[in-house]
């Protein structure tokens, strides 16, 4: 029943693509074009297996909500849940990784689930849902969150509530590992509007940034333990990285009367001043001692912008990450590049904002430029 849904809505959609749309958004039709295949999967050129994630899915559907652009958001969703879901993602939270095998043959290369991806899927279902009128959409999306919280949220002591990155393989008798940049505040707000768990979670996500960075400073991965405190990852230890650059990013898109905000402004300042010191955002950091090390790539800039915009004391680390776009902008097949400038650059132009509940206000109205 629910792949026939979701097959009606592929059907039903491209109709009205545009409808409303007073402008195209650009760089959402350049990456279509070099990212997006024609049956609707995102490709991930950097791995040899030809790969695509649950995470590029997730993030596609965002962008095509963004660009009210309703045939490629069905078109998306229709690929995701076939062939990540087993056709019904109210049932199965979808596979994070996708590929072709050492024999060549094309499909599930590993079947846990990337939470992520799942919050970004739910939110853009609910989004759709809400802002195109489209009530199967909302319903699939409520769907897909109870499946999360039954899946992959645990109670941590000290914490409590929490999501974890996947399903399993990420807890053992040492603790708990997290991701904070898998956690965007805003999404969690949004869901709190379906179900009162997610706001506690909404608290839990404010105060695990804080706790997981007391030099202001995010790190990719951390452990939360049993006895309640917070550890370092034995994988990754204290680096932050290509991960905990999203954190700032999502920080620098809360809306102004969001919970925590100020709060959480003035604890991350110390990359804001790195930033501006340097002239451009470090590769990777040791989140203990502050040493910096190489130099982030264009995307970092990019995910910068939205927080970098939050203070008149960083205009000018602002003004030189946008001169650095404009300059270098994103190779075209770099997907996680591409994927951050489009949050980031887009955020930028004023294609979009989050409400202070984490509803997405989008500028579909309002003349674009690029």
């Amino acid at each position: 029943m629910r792949r026939l849904l979701i097959s009606l809505l592929v059907l039903c959609l491209p109709v009205a693509a545009t409808a409303s749309t007073a402008c195209t958004w650009p760089a959402w039709e350049r990456f279509k074009t070099d990212l997006l295949s024609d049956d609707g999967r995102v490709l991930d050129r950097s791995d040899a297996r030809l790969i695509s994630t649950s995470e590029g899915q997730s993030y596609a559907l965002f962008f095509a909500l963004v660009g009210n652009d309703r045939a490629t958001f069905a078109k998306v969703l229709h690929w995701t849940a076939d062939n990540l879901a087993d056709g019904d993602l109210a049932g199965h939270l979808p596979a994070w990784l996708w590929g072709r095998d050492p024999a060549g043959k094309w499909q599930v290369l590993d079947r846990n689930n990337a939470s992520d991806a799942d919050l970004w899927i739910a939110y853009s279902l609910l989004e759709a849902g809400r802002l195109w009128q489209e009530p199967a959409y909302a319903e699939l999306g409520q769907r897909l969150l109870w499946r999360i919280a039954a899946q992959t949220v645990r109670k941590l002591p000290g914490l409590g509530l929490m999501l974890l990155p996947g399903d399993y393989g990420f807890d053992d008798q040492h603790g708990w590992r997290l991701n904070p940049s898998y956690l965007p505040p805003q999404l969690f707000d949004r869901f709190a509007l379906v179900d009162p768990v997610w706001e506690e979670m909404a608290r839990n996500v404010r105060q695990l940034w804080l706790q997981a960075s007391p030099n202001g400073l995010a790190p990719d991965w951390l452990l939360w333990t049993p006895a309640a405190g917070i550890a370092p990852d034995p994988q990754h230890a204290t680096r932050g990285s290509y991960d905990a650059i999203r954190v700032y990013l999502w920080l620098g898109m809360l809306a102004e009367g969001s919970a925590r905000r100020d709060a959480l402004l003035r604890h991350f300042a110390p990359m804001l001043a790195l930033t501006l010191r340097e002239g451009m955002p470090p590769e990777s950091l040791d989140t203990a001692t502050g040493k910096a090390s190489g130099q982030g790539p264009v995307g970092f800039s990019a995910a910068l912008l939205p927080l970098l915009a939050t203070t008149v004391d960083t205009r000018a680390a602002l003004n030189a990450q946008r001169a650095r776009l404009r300059a270098q902008p994103a190779e075209p097949q770099a997907y996680y590049n591409s994927v951050l400038a489009m949050y980031g650059q887009g955020w930028g132009e004023g294609r979009y904002r989050f409400d202070k509940n984490g509803r997405m206000q989008p500028a579909w109205s309002a003349p674009c430029s690029e």
